[in-house]
């Protein structure tokens, strides 16, 4: 299957995310792309949540979900919603961080709503609180497709080892992991974590990831670590999109996932052990 990774520099207003995001979908199909996959927040990257509550919709109003649901039916493609901040019923007011796949007929075939959210302090200077405006999910989700079965994920959830064994044991030959990953933790382990999910698990990763400084009109500016990646199952990195925006495209052998578990097939050997005492 030709694939295509996009790696974005959103803005915090959907409706101007729209046309950008357009292109480069198109760009993707006409380079042979019949899967296409955007990073985390493709509708929408801002820090400040009152300015989310004024500008996200649900799944029936968003602009950018209803482009992407027309251009998948326009191109017969299948497009992965990497993840996009959707109003949910949420009874705190927070919202959905939501992957969503699209098959080519434009019908939304699954979703993922992200469940590791990231409160974390990074530095003395950038901290985040994800909880505070994200509803987590609490469901793995995988998704059959005629070329792979995925396992869909989203950024944080990549610290998260359990997840994806349990995606690949359920029969996962494909993770995505669409991210927004900082600056600092992105050039610190983010390469070391994709490479590790594959050789855990045998199976391709496909990370399209959100890049450089995004433009805001609300809240603090967000800067993104970039470097959308491909690794194959036996750990390789196949494609590294560097740090500019683009569409980067490669094709996918799912021959490679066999060969890998069938040299280490560790998948299969699970051992159940108890858990250490309490040391205190």
């Amino acid at each position: 299957m030709r694939t295509a990774l996009l790696q974005l520099t959103v803005g915090d207003d959907p409706h101007q995310n729209v046309a950008p995001l357009r292109a480069a979908l198109r760009q993707a199909v006409a380079d042979g792309a019949g899967f296409v996959l955007t990073p985390e927040a493709t509708n929408c990257l801002s820090t400040s949540r009152r300015h989310q509550a004024r500008v996200l919709g649900t799944e029936d109003s968003d602009p950018v979900l209803a482009m992407l649901r027309n251009e998948a039916a326009r191109a017969g493609a299948w497009v992965l919603a990497g993840s996009l901040l959707l109003q949910c019923d949420d009874p705190d007011g927070r919202v959905a961080n939501r992957s969503l796949l699209i098959g080519p007929d434009g019908a939304i075939t699954a979703r993922y709503d992200k469940i590791h959210l990231f409160d974390v302090q990074v530095s003395a200077q950038e901290t985040y609180r994800e909880s505070a405006a994200i509803r987590p999910g609490a469901q793995a989700v995988i998704a059959a497709t005629p070329f792979a079965t995925l396992g869909l994920t989203i950024c944080y959830d990549i610290r998260f080892p359990h997840l994806y064994r349990a995606l690949a044991q359920a029969g996962a030959q494909i993770l995505t992991v669409p991210a927004a990953f900082s600056p600092l933790t992105g050039a610190a382990h983010w390469e070391t974590l994709l490479r590790a999910r594959a050789i855990e698990t045998g199976c391709w990763v496909l990370a399209p990831a959100q890049t450089g400084t995004h433009p805001c009109t609300a809240g603090r500016p967000r800067t993104t670590h970039g470097h959308s990646l491909a690794v194959a199952p036996w750990g390789e990195v196949v494609l590294d999109a560097g740090t500019e925006p683009g569409v980067f495209c490669l094709d996918i052998d799912l021959q490679a996932v066999a060969q890998a578990r069938g040299r280490v097939p560790s998948l299969d050997h699970d051992r159940p052990f108890r858990a250490p005492a309490d040391g205190s």
